[in-house]
């Protein structure tokens, strides 16, 4: 059975990255980025990212979010562009609200950045930690089938109709179960925070894509 890849989400953090450096990396050699002292020094220690790489970021936000914040419909529509032969709305929304930590329907640029610094720079264990909470949609503290039936829809609607070889109907459900199979150690129907790292760390699969994203520059 095709396995489904778990670093979709560092997929689309490592897209954004690059191609918001790719934009205004020149425009920074001629101009200085405004940005509030107190809180770029504040993220630069909070995140894996150097100063330089803050404003890259700060500008490229504030380009496609003019008012300082992103709303979930926004999320889509810049999510949309990484997936163009799927339908990404689901899973841009179960990422919008891991990206949302406050839960009020916005994103900031400091709530994106730190997610940005996990999935990018972050230890094996915090990038898997942050994916567990993405699964966690109710968060509840545990991942049960329903969450998991969810989110392997959503990322199945996002792949499209281009995916090969041809999925079958119920690809999702069998997903689920081989997830299950592995993860839930203690067999009582739910995934915990420890169960699934301590899983992801014994699947080698797993293990090279989160790597595959390490010191991303």
């Amino acid at each position: 059975m095709q396995q489904l890849a778990l670093p979709t989400q560092e997929d689309f953090a490592r897209w954004y990255y690059l191609s918001q450096r790719d934009k205004v990396e020149d425009e920074l050699e001629m101009t200085t980025v405004c940005y509030r002292p107190e809180g770029l020094e504040q993220l630069e220690a909070q995140t894996n990212f150097t100063k330089k790489e803050l404003q890259v970021l700060y500008r490229g936000f504030k380009n496609e979010c003019p008012s300082g914040a992103v709303n979930e419909e926004t999320f889509k529509q810049i999510y949309a562009q990484f997936f163009p032969h799927g339908d990404a709305s689901m899973y841009a929304h179960y990422l919008f609200n891991a990206f949302d930590t406050a839960q009020n329907g916005s994103v900031k640029f400091e709530d994106f950045v730190m997610a940005l610094s996990i999935l990018l720079r972050g230890t094996v264990h915090e990038k898997l930690r942050w994916t567990f909470n993405l699964y966690d949609i109710n968060k509840d503290g545990y991942i049960n089938k329903e969450e998991m039936m969810d989110i392997v829809k959503a990322i199945y609607d996002m792949m499209g109709k281009y995916t090969y070889p041809v999925l079958k109907d119920d690809a999702p459900r069998q997903h689920v179960e081989v997830f299950f199979q592995k993860m839930d150690k203690n067999k009582d129907g739910v995934v915990t925070l420890d169960e699934f790292i301590e899983s992801c760390q014994e699947d080698d699969n797993i293990m090279r894509s989160l790597q595959l994203f390490e010191n991303v520059m």
